[in-house]
């Protein structure tokens, strides 16, 4: 009995002690941001074209179909960004709520515990409804990360709306680019929620580019974290605008000229502000005309060796953080009890 549960003990050391070594390694030679921002000469790679322009010591952490920045100051997301295509918007994988605290935030995200009886949504900065093209990216979705606290009118009443309408303006445009944050006027007087101190913002921005020929366009919104009765289309400003308010550069890899154009201004005319609703049966519908739709030739862009050795690193390396992030000392000290 004593030798089974020694060997059982140093097997489980020996994967500890593997899956730690692995993971040293691919942190060291795993660039977090390389496959994002990238140049080649006069020629800016356009690949993550939603990501803003990080700062000194942020680290981007990435998920399925969409990455983040993580605040310690706020204890939630900085900013998100993802891109969304019509493709993905008829999706099949439904919602499952598995709230759950994000294993990449090294130094922990918020928890659940710090929304409960707060008066307060868990509010999705991205949408789990626009993540439906992928289980994983479903599931992904419900990380603590990607939450902030949310007055309930506001979550399930304007806020809902225009990512209804977000999602139409993808399903009209074909894909546009999103981030999406909070904002604070001031925070020495914001008001907090749980032990982990979960900032509570006073507005909401969402930042959307149609970076699409021949139509180049943005437009950006900004939303009183409170119910409103008020058209969506009041809520419209420029994407210069929220940079001003949140210190943000966003879409630095659109060209200077034309980044100026599109962020400088916006037309609500457009944008069409009807809401994106669309039946299980609708979804199975699109699905199957893609399916049969033989006459549709769609080039897809060949992936280099590098870019698909980097995305396996990447992916390796966050579900080695995953496991080991699973394991209690509690759990190793009862190897040798």
């Amino acid at each position: 009995m004593a030798a089974k549960k020694h060997k059982k003990m140093k097997r489980t050391l020996v994967t500890l002690a593997i899956l730690v070594v692995i993971y040293a390694i691919l942190y060291i030679i795993t660039p977090s941001v390389s496959s994002y921002y990238q140049v080649s000469g006069e020629e800016k790679i356009i690949a993550g074209l939603e990501v803003p322009l990080l700062e000194e010591g942020e680290t981007l952490i990435i998920h399925e179909g969409y990455s983040l920045v993580y605040d310690e100051q706020i204890e939630s997301a900085k900013w998100v960004a993802y891109h969304l295509t019509k493709d993905e918007l008829y999706g099949l994988f439904e919602r499952k709520d598995n709230f759950r605290a994000d294993p990449l935030i090294k130094t922990g995200s918020a928890v659940l515990d710090d929304y409960r009886n707060s008066g307060y949504d868990r509010g999705h900065l991205v949408p789990a409804a626009d993540l439906s093209f992928s289980k994983q990216a479903m599931s992904d979705s419900f990380y603590l990360s990607n939450m902030s606290p949310q007055e309930p009118s506001f979550n399930r009443g304007i806020w809902a709306d225009l990512e209804a309408v977000v999602r139409n303006f993808a399903d009209q445009n074909g894909h546009i680019y999103i981030t999406t944050g909070p904002i604070f006027y001031n925070l020495d007087d914001t008001e907090y929620i749980g032990k982990s101190s979960v900032a509570i913002p006073d507005a909401y921005y969402k930042v959307i580019l149609d970076y699409q020929e021949p139509e180049l366009k943005a437009i950006a919104f900004i939303l009183p974290n409170e119910g409103s009765s008020r058209p969506l289309e009041s809520f419209a400003t420029s994407v210069d605008e929220v940079e001003s308010l949140v210190s943000v550069d966003f879409f630095p890899l659109v060209e200077d000229d034309i980044e100026d154009n599109l962020e400088g201004s916006f037309n609500v005319a457009l944008w069409d502000f009807s809401p994106f609703r669309a039946s299980r049966e609708d979804r199975l519908a699109y699905q199957e005309s893609i399916e049969d739709d033989s006459s549709v030739v769609t080039e897809v862009p060949k992936q280099s060796f590098a870019s698909l050795l980097l995305d396996i690193m990447m992916s390796t390396k966050k579900e080695i953080q995953t496991i080991l992030g699973s394991f209690e000392l509690s759990d190793i000290e009862g190897l040798f009890q």
